[in-house]
């Protein structure tokens, strides 16, 4: 038979226990912020039906804002001339070859698009004809990011930092570098020319500015590895970690000052894939499982676009061409359009 002070001490134990339990649910909301977030009031994006099964990389429209184009795997290219309401598949004389498109984009209505195995096509009437630019088979690295500069002037960026410009529609190509960074997992360009760069594996990161000969190296912030990064309208960098961590820059010269650490929605944002500003202070983020978060107040506080969590894609990429006017680019030929005027969640 059981003593008294033994079943004092079970009953001191089982207390105990309970105890430290609540406590580290306690440290653990704390230091994680939201575990579940709250719905936005609004859900400003319409999902649009596309005439394929390819995961979407890019997005890019003429001048005019009505006529853009879409790319993807499998030589995927869909043009729409209404703003990307609707899309229609456009089949270019390319061979057997598949291809992977990775970048497109436009001035005016000269635009540029590139993808894997090494290609890159240039019009230069909106995209009603496309021509064949020849690259160098000595190439570093296959083509991954292109950037319409101006009339007959574009910046490429290869899988490994390579970086070049053309002046004269892509007769002569200028090196910008003098060495390339390594296998990257993914690459930013910002208005004003500069790049930043995540490693194959998300080790570091790197960033270039126009002007200087090389990449500049940068060791990631803890143990968890870098997923994506990219700037925001001032020009400060942003990060996504492993595990749905977020990071913003607080400085825009060494690329290397950090705010604190944050995980938006502790419960579901291990998936987090992109991010893009609206406004200066409006922030967007994709992620896997239909994952669409939001911030009003620069990354304080978020709320959660429940309306889209159910569409069976992941949400790789989201890009605003302006503030009335964005994409958000899943697999499976999944494609959300932002609408100006929010219809109600």
């Amino acid at each position: 038979m059981q003593t008294v002070l033994e079943r004092i001490g079970k009953r001191l134990g089982t207390t105990w226990k309970k105890g430290i339990t609540l406590l580290m649910v306690a440290l653990m909301m704390t230091s994680c912020g939201n575990i579940f977030l709250a719905e936005t009031e609004t859900n400003p994006w319409e999902v649009i039906a596309l005439p394929t099964e390819a995961a979407l990389a890019d997005v890019a429209f003429t001048d005019n804002g009505e006529h853009g184009w879409l790319v993807g795997s499998r030589t995927t290219l869909l043009e729409s001339t209404d703003a990307g309401k609707t899309w229609e598949t456009r089949i270019l004389e390319l061979g057997d070859q598949q291809y992977t498109f990775t970048s497109i984009d436009f001035n005016e209505e000269e635009g540029w698009l590139v993808g894997q195995p090494s290609i890159m096509l240039h019009t230069t009437d909106g995209g009603n004809s496309w021509s064949n630019i020849p690259l160098d088979p000595q190439l570093p690295g296959q083509p991954l990011l292109i950037t319409a500069t101006g009339q007959n002037s574009a910046e490429l960026a290869t899988d490994i930092g390579a970086i070049y410009k053309t002046e004269d529609g892509g007769q002569q190509w200028k090196g910008l570098v003098q060495s390339a960074v390594g296998v990257v997992r993914n690459m930013t360009r910002d208005n004003a020319g500069r790049y930043v760069a995540v490693s194959s594996r998300g080790n570091f990161y790197s960033t270039w500015l126009p002007g200087q000969a090389s990449w500049q190296p940068h060791n990631r912030e803890n143990s968890k590895r870098l997923q994506n990064m990219g700037f925001n309208k001032d020009g400060m960098l942003w990060l996504i970690a492993r595990g749905g961590q977020m990071q913003f820059g607080t400085e825009n010269v060494a690329y290397e000052d950090w705010g604190e650490p944050i995980n938006p929605e502790f419960a579901s944002s291990w998936g987090l894939l992109d991010l893009a500003y609206r406004t200066p202070q409006e922030i967007w983020v994709t992620g896997g499982s239909g994952n669409l978060l939001m911030s009003q107040d620069g990354g304080e506080t978020w709320m959660k676009d429940k309306a889209v969590e159910n569409v069976p894609t992941n949400f790789y990429r989201v890009k605003f061409l302006k503030n009335d006017r964005g994409y958000v680019l899943g697999q499976r030929g999944y494609l959300l359009r932002y609408e100006e005027e929010p219809t109600a969640a």
